[in-house]
């Protein structure tokens, strides 16, 4: 019996490796001939190993960073080949804003990603951010500019909403009694209530244990959705099959998803048709709406990813992009002195800023738009994929094609910026001190997929922001030595753990 067990042991093993060769050596022909059929006038490259691509020549944990040493000796539009998909990437203002602007629909796409099937997420439950160019992600856009309009975006309600937020996140700071601590929790926390609000009609308590939990698993899936085992993973999709992998792989996700779906299974049970509260409510009653329309989007499945959608990128930028305004006020204090003299003559203390403030605020306004270009929150942005055949600086880029956008190329470009890689408002501000947007600010992406919550955001960061230091001065905690200003970079552009006393003015 000992021998039969060990024959067949054996007979198994021998199999599964005849089926990995096998599998690999169909995968190396078929990269072979994908290089061999490789179109004219395509971008250029470094050369690509079998397989593996240029995976060993690119760091996976530091994309703008390798690209950024790409871009120097392939220039400004190159290609790559991440495992055995092909790439384009696009660096500086005139290539991501020729692809981006000028050839709009020619690069709407989005690439298919088949790991995100084992999170429900398939041809019928796209979402907004992630969703094919096309009739259904058209409909769910349109659909979510509206109802957030009507929610109060541009509104002076939702601008109530915020500044009413914004008094909780001030108490917050005051309760720290000017000891040192981590601004970074109350500030998620804070950003986090603003979309739950317009999502689920609900504000947490900033020490509410589902608000600790959720938080603590969007950090974790953040981590697990990049890396060089994510693009092999989505890759050869087939790995998930095996039992635990999917699991052990997009655990913190799955978990982020089932907490959220238990929001919308609350928020069902107490729908009132004639007072939608939020963004779900009208989801919910356009799918009774779309019953039997065949190809509409308002699905169940569909429901749950869209809301997952702005949920989870209305919690993470806005709040990175605020920790980036107190770390850059923290180590240069000669601009928040200037920040808050301005704030005491435009706005003064007996009252709360209004967006109306914005206008007769132009360094302020400068140094919130220097804090998202330094701190070049998404530097890759999101990739997109060509529509069709199209052509960008004169390369050709075939239909099906990734388009990896730079944004950090853009944001930090030489030739546009007068001082790229250090904060420096004045970028924002004329010889006369009025405020000037360059045409290469476009931390929001640009296009037809631009950022569906930047208006959102930029009511956010003023108004928190404002708020703040009508309040606060912020000073590094005594015996502290200066934080970096050094980002920690994987998808998002983060700074690097700090303290901060939060002194009341």
């Amino acid at each position: 019996m000992a021998v039969l067990q060990a024959g067949a042991r054996l007979f198994c093993w021998d199999t599964l490796t005849a089926a990995l060769l096998a599998l690999a050596l169909f995968l190396l022909l078929l990269d072979l001939s994908g290089r061999w059929r490789r179109p004219r006038r395509y971008p250029p490259g470094p050369a690509a190993l079998p397989l593996l691509g240029n995976a060993l020549q690119v760091d996976f944990q530091n994309l703008p960073e390798s690209f950024g040493q790409l871009q120097k000796k392939f220039g400004k539009v190159f290609s790559v080949q991440l495992l055995w998909k092909p790439a384009v990437v696009l660096s500086g203002p005139d290539a991501v804003r020729e692809a981006l602007v000028h050839r709009s629909e020619d690069t709407a796409g989005r690439p298919p990603s088949l790991v995100y099937s084992h999170l429900g997420f398939g041809p019928n439950a796209q979402g907004v951010v992630l969703a094919q160019y096309g009739e259904a992600w058209k409909e769910q856009r349109r659909f979510s500019l509206t109802t957030l309009r009507n929610l109060g975006l541009g509104k002076q309600s939702l601008e109530r909403w915020v500044t009413a937020e914004a008094d909780f996140l001030c108490s917050a700071f005051a309760a720290r009694e000017g000891r040192a601590f981590d601004p970074s929790h109350l500030l998620t926390c804070s950003v986090t209530n603003v979309i739950s609000s317009l999502t689920y009609a609900n504000r947490f308590d900033y020490e509410d244990r589902k608000l600790q939990r959720l938080l603590e698993l969007l950090e974790r899936s953040l981590k697990e959705d990049v890396g060089l085992l994510r693009e092999v993973v989505d890759s050869f999709p087939a790995l998930l099959h095996i039992p635990g992998l999917a699991r052990w792989f997009f655990g913190a996700l799955k978990a982020l998803l089932g907490i959220l779906d238990e929001f919308l299974e609350e928020h069902k049970q107490t729908l009132d048709p004639a007072e939608p509260r939020d963004l779900t409510d009208a989801f919910l009653l356009e799918m009774e709406k779309a019953k039997g329309t065949p190809g509409s989007s308002f699905t169940p499945a569909n429901l749950r990813m869209v809301v997952a959608d702005l949920f989870t990128a209305g919690m993470v930028t806005t709040a990175t992009t605020l920790r980036w305004a107190l770390l850059l006020l923290l180590l240069h204090p000669d601009v928040q002195r200037k920040v808050q003299e301005e704030v005491d003559v435009v706005i003064g203390r007996s009252r709360r800023p209004t967006m109306k403030d914005q206008a007769h605020m132009p360094f302020t306004n400068a140094v919130i738009h220097e804090v998202q270009r330094f701190g070049d929150i998404v530097p890759l942005g999101i990739p997109h994929m060509t529509t069709r055949d199209t052509e960008i600086q004169g390369f050709f880029i075939p239909k099906g094609t990734v388009l990896i956008t730079n944004l950090s190329s853009v944001l930090k470009d030489e030739a546009t910026w007068e001082q790229p890689y250090r904060f420096y408002p004045e970028h924002f501000l004329d010889a006369e001190g009025r405020f000037v947007k360059p045409e290469a600010f476009m931390p929001f992406s640009a296009g037809r997929r631009v950022c569906l919550g930047e208006p959102l955001a930029k009511m956010e960061l003023f108004l928190f922001f404002t708020c703040l230091l009508q309040d606060f001065s912020f000073v590094l905690p005594p015996g502290h030595s200066k934080p970096s200003d050094k980002a920690e970079v994987s998808f998002l552009s983060a700074p690097q753990p700090f303290q901060l006393c939060a002194v009341p003015r």
